[in-house]
C-alpha cells in the first residue's frame, strides 16, 4: 500500500462517488479523536457527486457530504470539495474506492438517495456516539455482553464515520456493519480501496496507519 502526493487539479477529474476523504485536523476535538484512536485521522467524508457544472465559472465541481460543523450547522452538510480543501487546516487524503467493488456491487442511486436524504432532513452531529465509538477498550464486556462504550446503531443523528459507513452499506459496497461503531481510522483501514491513496494537503510525513488492511465484516455486531 502506497501514498502519493497529488494536487487537487490532477485529482479532480478522477474522483468518483463513494471515494472517501480522510482529514487530519489541528483543532482540540480533532486532537482528542486522534489520541483516542492512535492515528493521524480525525474525520472522514465521502464524495457524493462529481462533475456538477458550474454556470458561473464554466467548470465542474465535486461535492462532498460529511457530518461536521459547517456553514452555521453542526451535522450532515453537503459542500463543494474544493472549498473544503482550500479552507481546511490540516491533512487531507483521497481514498479511491476499489474499481472491482464499484463495478460489481456499488449502487450509486441507493448511495446518493440515502445520503442526500440525511442532509435534506438536517440530521445533527452525534457527539455522544462519536466519543463512545472511539473508546473501544470499554466495548468488550464479560460473557459476550458489550461494555458501556458500545453503540447500538442509531441513525437519528450522525457522526462523521457513521454517516460514511452507512452510505457505503446502503450502496452495497460493503456487507452489513454496525455503522455507529466505526471510527474515522477504522473506515480508512477497511480493505475496500485501491492500493494507492493520495495526499492532497498537509504534512507529507503523516500517513494512514494500516491502510486497506481490515475486513469491514469485523464491524457487523
Amino acid at each position: 500500500m502506497t501514498v502519493n502526493q497529488m494536487d487537487y487539479d490532477a485529482a479532480r477529474a478522477k474522483m468518483k462517488p463513494g471515494d472517501v476523504i480522510a482529514f487530519g485536523g489541528k483543532g482540540h476535538f480533532s486532537e482528542i479523536i486522534k489520541f483516542a484512536t492512535f492515528s493521524d485521522i480525525s474525520h472522514v467524508g465521502v464524495i457524493l457527486q462529481t462533475k456538477i457544472f458550474d454556470d458561473n465559472s464554466d467548470r465542474y465541481f465535486n461535492q462532498i457530504i460529511e457530518s461536521t460543523s459547517l456553514n452555521g450547522f453542526n451535522g450532515v452538510n453537503i459542500s463543494r470539495f474544493s472549498d473544503r480543501l482550500n479552507s481546511y487546516e490540516g491533512e487531507l487524503w483521497w481514498l479511491p474506492l476499489r474499481e472491482e467493488i464499484r463495478a460489481n456491487h456499488f449502487n450509486q442511486n441507493e448511495f446518493y438517495d440515502f445520503l442526500f436524504n440525511q442532509a435534506k432532513e438536517r440530521k445533527e452531529y452525534d457527539m455522544p456516539q462519536a466519543i463512545k465509538s472511539a473508546i473501544d477498550l470499554l466495548d468488550a464486556g464479560l460473557l459476550g455482553v458489550h461494555g458501556g462504550a458500545y453503540n447500538k446503531e442509531d441513525f437519528s443523528k450522525f457522526f462523521c464515520s457513521e454517516l460514511v459507513a452507512a452510505g457505503l452499506e446502503k450502496a452495497k459496497a460493503i456487507d452489513t456493519v454496525n455503522a455507529s461503531e466505526v471510527t474515522p481510522i477504522d473506515l480508512c483501514r477497511w480493505c475496500i480501496y485501491e492500493d494507492t491513496y493520495y495526499q492532497l494537503k498537509g504534512d507529507p510525513k503523516k500517513k494512514i496507519s494500516r491502510f486497506n488492511t481490515a475486513n469491514p465484516s469485523d464491524w457487523n455486531v
